[in-house]
């Protein structure tokens, strides 16, 4: 076995589970090793039946005395007793709808069980614990911390970690990039270690050593990119981008609403460098709401009267499509000719005829076309600019060394445009600059004056019925609701609400009256696109969908966002979908339902009640994380890191002082030829 090993090698992989596994897209055994656990349950305390104490998360060890299987009578369900034993006491195990476990297990079995000490009127129990038999082998799911990782519709976390002890020996094959020297330094255990470490640690003092190692390297990798990027570009030129003050002021005295204070001063801060020939590279950040799109309208206005052309770069299709609408709306009476290219849409204002892809890359190709909105297909197919000398890119912050090249290349010319990257996750100026070395940034913290604030509410499964009763009075008024599932096919495993079920419901039942869309990420582009107009429209009064809507959905009319299974989510994304209401002058709401009766989940959307920033909201997110949670996925609007903290700033300043004392011996990283190889690999698959 090596790293390219198809799945389908592997022990127990047949063509079914290799598609679910190609659903994580992991399709090698390399893939596999790579997948990291998001945290651990710690069934490190194994106790003897006799002192297990209520309410605690344990491991027992035992011998099977009884076994036995049956149905209930009303509800058909299939429930599996045992009765379990050691030298101290007995304790009652249940398990539901899991028949295969009496044929699994047979009377006399020695077995370990991992879980929660509950109580009924029997006395004390386990409900559904993790449980293998001991008669041989290591323990992979029931002693010690048990790795969990993110699943997909009928993968268990068993066949994961079983799957995953069949290839953690590949973690040998590894040569460490990282020099010897920067490991001493800081401490860093070795790569091989830390991937058998992160995967199956023997204490906590193992996993800590491993996500340490494991996170300084995406952080020096980032570092990397970073300190390259900046070299590269200090040695280009950019187009000089002249200030057009009357045609900038009309633009501004034309909009519906009058630009903020932090708007103006964003503006003015992105025009005053694009008046030089040293390429730009700014971020510009502000929570949802605030206004960033209009403050990219005023650089790319100014952009075209220089006689340039601009691209802005979306990460949807819905969300290009809606930037198209936004900015061919804002700037009407500007004569700015803009253009929207994704994968299935291709328009040009002012052109009333169906464009082929073909026709619209000439007109751009000529210079026809002012400002290119589109998804990667700008950069992926066969684009060419006449004279590109801006681009903006919407929620994507790690615009890599490849990525700049792709679009140079597509310039036409030997000058470098201009870069501007946008961000909803505000991010303090200290990370900002952690992160991004000396980046410029652009700050925009105010929200329009006369937008109230969104009400947000904690519904219980109880108050279902009045909620329901308050989006019906909404609407009758002329308002429109989101409903947001965290799935979208039934899945009884999970026990939330999925988004076909609850659409059928709403639609066919609880607002039979009105008109309810259903909206996810399976649906095709063509259909999406429809919806979505049709819900700004206000065709569709309540638009039942999945995270499909978490950025780039503006409808002002809206004025409800009601979250299923809200404890489901991260705060930071909880946040994402509130902000999609509360984008007109009217009162807005944001319910969060949830039927769980954990404190720490309570407290934990409570926080949504007391903050309505970004980073606020990402900071208390990370208070809520247990100590077993080896990352979480709460950093929505952040570089895509699957184990490091943007918070852990002293790690992050180690990261950017060995990157930069690399570049320092060898800018090329010959030197450094693993070091250049991982850098070309993470390159390639953010590009892709």
């Amino acid at each position: 076995m090596d790293f390219q090993t198809p799945i389908k090698a592997l022990n127990r992989v047949g063509a079914s589970t290799a598609l679910k596994l190609a659903r994580l897209n992991i399709n090698t055994a390399g893939d596999l090793l790579w997948y990291l656990p998001y945290r651990y349950d710690d069934f490190s305390q194994q106790v003897k039946i006799a002192d297990a104490e209520l309410g605690t998360k344990v491991n027992l060890v035992g011998e099977i005395q009884l076994l036995n299987n049956k149905k209930t009578p009303r509800a058909r369900m299939n429930i599996t007793e045992a009765l379990v034993g050691d030298e101290t006491a007995m304790i009652r195990v249940i398990w539901f709808n899991q028949p295969y476990i009496s044929k699994t297990l047979a009377v006399g079995d020695r077995v370990s069980l991992a879980g929660k000490i509950e109580e009924d009127f029997a006395g004390i129990m386990m409900k559904s614990p993790n449980f293998e038999k001991i008669a041989s082998g290591q323990s992979l799911h029931t002693q010690g911390l048990v790795p969990i990782y993110g699943l997909t519709a009928e993968l268990s976390a068993k066949q994961m970690r079983f799957l995953m002890s069949q290839v953690i020996n590949l973690a040998d094959l590894i040569n460490d990039p990282l020099p010897e020297m920067i490991r001493q330094q800081y401490q860093l255990i070795g790569i091989k270690q830390a991937l058998k470490q992160i995967h199956f640690p023997k204490n906590r003092t193992e996993a800590d050593q491993a996500k340490l190692r494991l996170s300084f390297d995406e952080l020096f990798y980032l570092q990397l990119q970073a300190q390259l990027l900046r070299l590269n570009m200090a040695q280009e030129r950019a187009p000089a981008i002249n200030f057009d003050e009357s045609d900038t002021k009309a633009l501004v005295a034309g909009l519906p609403f009058k630009l903020t204070d932090d708007q103006r001063r964003s503006a003015w801060e992105i025009i005053q460098a694009m008046a030089h020939t040293k390429p730009m590279i700014r971020l510009l950040e502000g929570d949802v709401g605030t206004g960033k799109t209009v403050v990219a309208l005023l650089a790319m206005l100014n952009v075209t009267r220089s006689g340039g052309q601009s691209a802005l770069m979306a990460p949807t299709e819905i969300l290009a499509s809606q930037h198209f609408v936004s900015i061919g709306r804002l700037a009407s009476a500007s004569g700015l000719r803009i253009a929207l290219l994704t994968r299935t849409r291709h328009q040009l204002t002012g052109v009333e005829t169906k464009l082929s892809k073909s026709k619209l890359i000439k007109l751009i190709a000529e210079g026809s076309a002012d400002i290119i909105i589109g998804t990667h297909a700008l950069i992926q197919e066969a684009v060419a600019f006449k004279k590109l000398s801006l681009v903006v890119i919407d929620e994507q912050h790690r615009f890599g060394v490849e990525q700049r090249q792709a679009l140079v290349a597509k310039a036409q010319s030997q000058q470098t445009p201009h870069l501007l990257s946008m961000t909803a996750t505000p991010i303090p100026r200290s990370l900002a600059l952690a992160l991004y070395d000396d980046l410029d940034i652009s700050i925009i913290k105010e929200r329009p004056k006369d937008r109230p604030a969104i009400i947000t509410k904690i519904v219980d499964e109880s108050s279902r019925d009045q909620a329901y009763e308050f989006i019906r009075a909404q609407i009758l008024a002329g308002r429109q609701a989101f409903i947001i599932c965290p799935l979208i096919d039934p899945s009884d495993s999970l026990g939330v609400r999925s988004v076909t079920e609850e659409h059928e419901r709403l639609a066919n039942s609880v607002f039979r009256e009105f008109s309810v869309g259903l909206l996810h990420g399976k649906l095709k582009p063509k259909l999406k696109d429809g919806l979505m107009n049709d819900f700004a429209d206000n065709k569709i009064n309540i638009l039942v969908a999945t995270s499909v809507i978490e950025v780039g959905i503006d409808v002002p009319n809206a004025t409800i966002m009601m979250i299923e299974n809200a404890d489901r989510f991260g705060l930071a994304q909880l946040h994402q979908y509130r902000g999609r209401v509360g984008r007109g002058l009217a009162q807005s709401y944001c319910f969060l339902l949830t039927d769980s009766i954990e404190d720490k989940s309570r407290q934990r959307l409570e926080v949504l009640l007391r903050f309505d920033n970004g980073f606020d909201l990402a900071k208390e997110d990370l208070t809520f994380r247990g100590p077993g949670e080896v990352y979480g996925k709460l950093q929505s609007g952040f570089p895509e890191l699957k184990i490091a903290s943007l918070f852990d700033f002293a790690l992050m300043k180690q990261a950017k002082d060995s990157a930069k004392l690399i570049i320092s011996e060898d800018q090329s990283l010959a030197k450094y030829p693993l070091i250049k190889a991982k850098l070309g690999v993470l390159e390639k698959a953010h590009l892709e």
